[in-house]
């Protein structure tokens, strides 16, 4: 089975640490070295092992009360391999969210039992929703404190089934746990023999993944391949990743910007000729014509063309200290292709807290919104709802060459 990638999200002390520290705790997947350091330490504590340690990175951070960054563990069962991002959820850090989230399969969203569906549960729904994500495990954690209750559980349920139709999830699992003592983490727990579902762990080996297979065909030239030793002379090969769909020896394509046709006639992978290439694939790709293709081209499926357009209208996160700036020229980068581009206006903002849009036009750090801007040349792009892989790029100030925005193509 693949890997499982999944973004954990809560607010601050509902026990996002603690969760995947016992998830890595009681699935045997911690380091027998990191272990015996945490035993040592919290021994010193008088303390049990305190398992928020495990993902937890700086003691500073721990002092502040607030995992910052994002910070990424891996781990596996017999039925598959995962990785974490276990990203802070303070409202301060939405950029650090949207950066986990937008690699991830699943999110997984604390509730607090006591505090029930809360505004940061809502937002922390919006961005998983807004990134793409199509499935969504509902933790109600710290269950134990409530005697186990089903009544609250069900309430929890009912309160974010209410709120659902406002996101693009196609698959919720609702969970009672307890990260602290372990109930339905790994196992199902006794104390919820009212519970039907799954535990945790169980739930996470048995989600299916929409595999980017399906998808339009995208590849984009990372490397343009000619040896200039007299031996390989004719050799011309474009050297990238396939982003998604498949490509097969024989297919007719288009190499975009100079929309040119013609047919591959050989795929190496690994240093071997093979027929086929699947997204996830680093290939080389050679061709029948000799066609001037450059870093950055694109070669799409004749059929499964693009959208082409010198004026974008896309989601924006901002990420940078220093605001967005109307009719000023940044660098976006769409993974290889560089092209400049002016920001034109600020269509509007998203206030994830109330959940509605306004016709603000400053863009802060880790505000949300939609703008249009022009490109200098003609970029070629998928609607990120249709393909992530190929609807998401950066915004680069040239100036100060920091990123400053991660954008969703409409």
């Amino acid at each position: 089975m693949n890997t499982l990638k999944f973004i954990t999200a809560g607010n601050v002390d509902d026990g996002k640490s603690t969760l995947i520290g016992r998830l890595l705790y009681d699935s045997d997947s911690i380091h027998t070295d990191q272990l015996g350091v945490l035993q040592k330490q919290t021994k010193q504590e008088g303390v049990d092992i305190d398992l928020s340690l495990i993902t937890d990175g700086l003691r500073a951070e721990r002092e502040q009360g607030i995992t910052i960054d994002v910070a990424y563990k891996y781990f596996s069962t017999k039925k598959r391999k995962f990785i974490i991002a276990d990203a802070p959820g303070h409202e301060q850090y939405t950029r650090n969210m949207i950066t986990g989230a937008s690699n991830s399969d699943v999110i997984i969203i604390l509730v607090d039992a006591r505090k029930g569906i809360t505004e940061q549960t809502k937002r922390h729904a919006s961005i998983g929703s807004l990134m793409g994500i199509k499935k969504a495990i509902i933790a109600i954690n710290k269950i134990d404190l409530l005697n186990y209750s089903e009544t609250v559980f069900n309430q929890i349920k009912t309160d974010f089934e209410a709120i659902k139709s406002e996101l693009l999830f196609n698959e919720i699992h609702y969970v009672p746990v307890s990260a602290l003592i372990g109930d339905n983490i790994v196992s199902k727990s006794e104390r919820t023999s009212w519970y039907e579902g799954k535990a945790l762990l169980e739930t996470l080996e048995a989600i299916e993944i929409e595999t980017t297979e399906d998808l339009d065909s995208r590849f984009q030239v990372q490397w343009v391949i000619r040896p200039k030793d007299d031996a390989h002379h004719d050799y011309r090969g474009y050297a990238g990743l396939v982003l998604s769909g498949t490509y097969k020896v024989g297919d007719t394509v288009i190499v975009l910007p100079a929309n040119m046709a013609t047919k591959i006639v050989k795929i190496e992978k690994n240093l071997e000729s093979v027929q086929v290439a699947k997204a996830g694939d680093n290939i080389v790709l050679h061709f029948e014509n000799n066609i001037d293709i450059s870093r950055g081209d694109a070669i799409v499926l004749y059929h499964q063309l693009p959208k082409e357009s010198t004026q974008i209208h896309t989601w924006i996160s901002w990420l940078d200290n220093e605001p967005l700036q109307i009719g000023k020229t940044y660098l976006l980068k769409h993974r290889f292709k560089n092209v400049r581009v002016k920001i034109q206006e600020v269509n509007q903002k998203w206030n994830i807290n109330e959940w509605e849009f306004t016709k603000e036009t400053e863009i802060k750090l880790n505000d949300i919104g939609q703008i249009s801007l022009k490109t200098n040349q003609p970029l070629f792009y998928d609607a990120f709802d249709k393909n992530p892989k190929s609807g998401n790029a950066i915004l680069i100030d040239e100036t100060s060459n920091n990123t400053v925005a991660a954008l969703m193509f409409l």
